[in-house]
Parts: structure tokens; C-alpha cells; sequence
């Protein structure tokens, strides 16, 4: 479990946290905070570098999308998910905890 605060996030800009050694790219969108694996499924590239569209965030490295959401692949080279993170959110902290096993 890790926590941050919502103001410390900026809109559309991703964040690298780490929750119990793994490494976790942390977006807000709107009202919404999101929280994957920080990386690619199709390379060793840190997502949290690259940048968000919507709910979409783009590998710096070779394009490859994922949906924030879902961790879905959306587009080449990428096709396998990334695993997803629960985030609780209480006013002003947020909360990331382990993995909620989504893929």
C-alpha cells in the first residue's frame, strides 16, 4: 500500500510510485485517479514517461496504448494487458494497493 495526496497529481501528467517493490504509473484524469504496472507488457520501458490521451496512456518507447481503466492493450505492439491497481480515494489521500488481479 502506498499513499499520495490528490493535489499532488496534475492532470494528464503520469506519476511513478511503488507499492511493496513493484513499480506503478499513477494518472489522474478529472476527478479519477488510475493505477497500472509502470511497464510496457511489450517492452522494458516505463509508462509512467509516456504520455495520456483521454484514458488512454501511449509507450514513449514504441507507441503501444493501454487503456488506464482496464490495463487493456489497445494498439501494436502491445498485446498483452497491463495487471491493475486498486486506488481508494478519502478527500484528499489516495491509497494505491496491490494488484486486484485484473490482466
Amino acid at each position: 500500500m502506498t499513499e499520495l495526496s490528490f493535489a499532488s497529481l496534475q492532470e494528464g501528467k503520469p506519476v511513478r510510485i511503488e507499492v511493496n517493490g513493484t513499480p506503478v504509473c499513477v494518472a489522474r484524469i478529472g476527478a479519477e485517479v488510475f493505477a497500472v504496472a509502470d511497464t510496457c507488457t511489450h517492452s522494458d520501458a516505463a509508462l509512467s514517461e509516456g504520455e495520456i490521451s483521454g484514458f488512454k496512456i501511449e509507450c514513449w518507447l514504441h507507441g503501444a496504448e493501454f487503456d488506464l481503466r482496464t490495463g487493456q492493450a489497445l494498439t501494436l505492439p502491445a498485446v498483452e494487458a497491463l495487471e491493475v491497481f486498486d486506488v481508494e480515494m478519502n478527500e484528499d489521500v489516495i491509497t494505491v494497493n496491490e494488484k486486484t488481479g485484473e490482466k
